[in-house]
């Protein structure tokens, strides 16, 4: 049995090596076309840190783009979760386990702690089940409580192999050019109700969706 068990740890340790190399890899390879960049450059050139909400389904490059940039994520507690909570460590992420359906009040507290406390925050923010393109209060909230501004982050693929999941999962083809528009920084006041907070979502909700289909656009 502990052979077996060696084994299996071996065949794991080699499967995710090889996962986590692949993927630096292929984002290295990709042509990318920033729009609104100057939004993050600002942030970041102040020294200030902020909220990043994507798609979960377009989530591979984001996560790479902002690897070593002292950002906490939020990760599920599923099987899949747990590999990419490996990926994330590996690229210095500060990773924090929950999401809407398990942990997710205490995960929220988790990432507003951290937010307060000198982090950037990334969501996936219609994950992990969907469905997808809605997006779910945690970016809002997160932005809402902590006085961090929220920036909405569409990726477009040219080249990309669609995944059978809830989220379409986005697989870019090596060397395919790839859009990263970011939004303006929006500001949530911690005092708004609970109904103006919810038309907040809304608003970025059709936003995001509104970047995503910018990004999609190649000539």
């Amino acid at each position: 049995m502990a052979l077996k068990k060696i084994k299996h740890d071996v065949l794991r340790f080699t499967g995710n090596f090889i996962l986590f190399f692949g993927i630096n890899v292929l984002c290295k390879t990709l042509r990318i076309t920033y729009l609104n960049k100057k939004v993050i450059d600002k942030l970041e050139h102040d020294g200030k840190n902020y909220v990043l909400a994507f798609w979960h389904g377009t989530m591979l490059l984001p996560w790479y783009l902002h690897r070593n940039k002292n950002f906490a994520a939020l990760i599920s507690k599923s099987k899949d979760g747990d590999l990419l909570c490996k990926i994330l460590k590996r690229w210095n992420y500060n990773v924090i386990r929950g999401s809407s359906s398990v942990g997710g009040d205490v995960a929220l507290s988790i990432m507003v702690n951290f937010a307060k406390n000198n982090s950037s925050i990334a969501i996936t923010t219609d994950g992990p089940r969907g469905p997808a393109f809605k997006l779910k209060a945690g970016a809002v909230v997160t932005a809402k409580k902590s006085g961090l501004p929220l920036v909405l982050l569409g990726i477009g693929f040219k080249g990309k192999k669609l995944l059978k999941s809830w989220d379409a999962f986005q697989v870019p083809f090596f060397f395919t050019r790839a859009n990263v528009v970011f939004s303006d920084p929006i500001y949530v006041k911690h005092k708004l109700s609970y109904d103006d907070t919810s038309k907040i979502i809304e608003s970025c909700e059709m936003q995001l969706c509104m970047l995503q289909a910018e990004a999609e656009k190649f000539n």
